[in-house]
């Protein structure tokens, strides 16, 4: 486990993509895992910025979300598909064909899960896995109580979540209250894994993560044992660590 700590979010949000865009230099078919929010924009941003100089060539890349809400459409503006096109794939020559988002809309959810989780195997497996972190300690949609066994499924938000989600909204009454998520152990398989972390609000939560138990009430403790996984914190997030702050 690496913990890297930057002055600020531009900071975190350049070295995050230098690494992606290592790992794409080095295996241009890279099988990347992707995550939505606030924090992997400036992230994005910097590799638009790579790809308009043509020094990043998405076009063999393939791409797996880690979640979407449920229901709702592809083209609802706080739909992360929606979110992926606007911060990253209209930008950039990634192939449509090769990009895979949860449907927020799917009839047969469980059979939708199954075929996720079957997608990402016979690619071979997510090579690096992107991942930000709730304020409960969530990764993906993971609450807090998610098996840490978990695979693909279908998930009932928090209200500590549906409360950090609401900004994206008109109001609180309008964010989802389910949705399809990669599960614990889907995302713990990736080869390797970068979890990023902004600001105050998220303190407590890596604190957790990386000093306390690991535990199904922070789903994102059981990286402790990932043989190769990097949190890239700015200084607010790290505030309250103890052995790396």
């Amino acid at each position: 486990m690496k913990v890297i700590i930057k002055e600020n979010y531009d900071e975190l949000s350049k070295e995050t993509a230098k690494i992606i865009k290592e790992a794409i230099l080095t295996k241009p078919n890279l099988v990347l895992g992707l995550a939505t929010g606030s924090t992997p924009i400036g992230m994005y941003q910097e590799l638009i910025q790579m790809y308009e100089k043509g020094t990043l060539d998405f076009s063999k890349i393939t791409t797996f979300n880690l979640d979407e809400y449920f229901d709702i459409s592809t083209d609802h503006p706080q739909s992360y598909h929606y979110y992926m096109r606007k911060n990253l794939f209209d930008e950039t020559n990634i192939n449509p064909k090769n990009i895979y988002i949860p449907d927020g809309t799917a009839k047969n959810v469980k059979a939708f899960c199954r075929d996720y989780e079957r997608a990402i195997q016979e690619t071979g497996g997510i090579d690096l896995q992107i991942l930000g972190i709730g304020s409960d300690g969530h990764i993906g949609f993971n609450e807090p109580g998610t098996s840490l066994n978990s695979r693909t499924h279908l998930t009932k938000l928090a209200e500590s979540t549906i409360e950090d989600n609401s900004r994206f909204f008109e109001k609180k009454e309008d964010v989802p209250k389910s949705a399809i998520t990669m599960g614990v152990q889907t995302i713990f398989e990736a080869k390797k894994i970068i979890l990023l972390a902004s600001g105050e609000k998220k303190a407590e939560a890596i604190a957790k993560t990386l000093e306390g138990p690991i535990t199904p009430q922070i789903t994102a403790s059981v990286l402790q044992q990932h043989p190769n996984v990097i949190f890239i914190l700015d200084k607010k997030a790290a505030s309250k660590l103890k052995k790396y702050g």
